[in-house]
C-alpha cells in the first residue's frame, strides 16, 4: 500500500451521456422524464439530479464518437488521487485542471481509461479557504 492517504476510488459523482442536439435532449430529461435541472454551461453541457449523482449531457469530444457514459470519482484532493493512481500505473488524457467555477466551489477534472479503454475521470470540488 502506498504511503500516502488516498485508499482508493469508492463513490461516483457524475455520470455523462453523449448527445446530439442540447436543445432536445434537456427538453427530454427536463420534460419528459421529469429530472431536476441544475445548470447549463457554455457551449454544450447540460446537467440534472439523480439523487445526489449529476447527469451530464454533452455532445461527443469528436465527431462521430458516441459512448453512453463515463464514470467520474469524486475525489476530496484531486492532485493527490491523481499522484496515488499515476504510481499504481494509471496513464491519464489530462492532468487535473479546472473546468468551470461555479458559485461555490470550482470544478476540476482528471481523465483517464481504464484497462479495457472506457473513459474514467476524477473530479474535485474545491471550495476556497
Amino acid at each position: 500500500m502506498p504511503d500516502n492517504e488516498f485508499t482508493g476510488l469508492s463513490q461516483i459523482r457524475q455520470i455523462a451521456i453523449t448527445i446530439q442536439d442540447l436543445d432536445r435532449a434537456v427538453k427530454f430529461y427536463r420534460d419528459t422524464l421529469g429530472m431536476r435541472f441544475l445548470f447549463q454551461a457554455p457551449p454544450s453541457l447540460a446537467f440534472f439530479d439523480c439523487g445526489g449523482i449529476r447527469l451530464m449531457l454533452s455532445p461527443p469530444d469528436k465527431p462521430g464518437e458516441h459512448y453512453s457514459s463515463i464514470l467520474y470519482y469524486k475525489v476530496d484532493n484531486i492532485q493527490e488521487a491523481h499522484r496515488a493512481l499515476l504510481s499504481r500505473g494509471v496513464e491519464f488524457g489530462s492532468a487535473p485542471h479546472m473546468i468551470a467555477k461555479l458559485p461555490d466551489h470550482d470544478l476540476w477534472l482528471a481523465d483517464f481509461r481504464d484497462s479495457e479503454g472506457n473513459l474514467l475521470a476524477l473530479m474535485s470540488e474545491v471550495r476556497e479557504r
